[in-house]
Formats: structure tokens, sequence, C-alpha cells
């Protein structure tokens, strides 16, 4: 394995309107929270969110490209939802490698979604496996 204890990666993304609603086509989410300006404007909200699990799949897609990248597969994801990531929010996705165990080519690494104005809206822990 060519990594190291420290080393971190991230992506930056803004979710559209038509991906929240794409992701509630696929997910079977039809939750009104996601697309309903109405709905959501009497929430505590005030507006639309995007979905919490389409917006940590974004660490997946760091972990399967860039960190470990190419060959990892999931164990687990901890993951705990601290604030709402509205549509057309800029966010930015970290991944932390804070494990390694060579033996078993296991990887922990710390998750965390910030939001453009450094509130933290996901944070948690992903264990992967490196296949080789």
């Amino acid at each position: 394995m060519n990594i190291k204890k420290g080393q971190k990666a991230s992506l930056e993304k803004t979710f559209s309107f038509e991906e929240v609603q794409h992701f509630s086509l696929i997910s079977l989410d039809s939750n009104k929270i996601h697309f309903d300006e109405e709905f959501a404007a009497k929430s505590i909200f005030g507006k639309p969110i995007v979905q919490g699990p389409l917006v940590s799949s974004l660490i997946g897609g760091i972990l399967g490209t860039t960190l470990p990248g190419t060959g990892t597969i999931y164990l687990t994801q901890e993951t705990n939802f601290k604030k709402p990531v509205y549509i057309g929010e800029k966010i930015i996705v970290f991944v932390e490698i804070i494990n390694i165990r060579v033996d078993r080519n296991i990887v922990t690494l710390r998750t965390w979604v910030e939001k453009e104005n450094g509130e933290i809206a996901l944070e948690g822990k992903a264990v992967v496996m490196i296949l080789e």
C-alpha cells in the first residue's frame, strides 16, 4: 500500500435541484423536504435540503477513486449529520487516514463535510479494505 497515516483528500460539490430530484427517484425518497419549496419553507430548515445519503455518497467517491483509490471496498461507514446541506450550496468533502492495518489491508479514515461558511455538515469514520 502506497498510503500513509495523516494523508488527506477532498473534493468540492454543489448539488443542483435536478440531482436531488434524480436521487429521490433512485432512492424512492419522496420526502417533500428535498424538493417542495413551500413545504420546506415551513420546516426548521426554511428551504429544501439535499438528502443526507446523497451528501455522504461523495465520501465513497473519494475513497474509490482518490484515497485510498481503485480497489477500495467499504467495510463500515459511521455518519453523524450535524447541519443541513441546501440545494445550490457548495460543500467540501474530506477524508483523512487515521489508521492503517497493513497485515489485513484495512484502512480507517476520518470523514467530514464542510459547508462554505466552515460549519461541519457531516462527520464520521470509514473503514475500508484495499484489494490487492
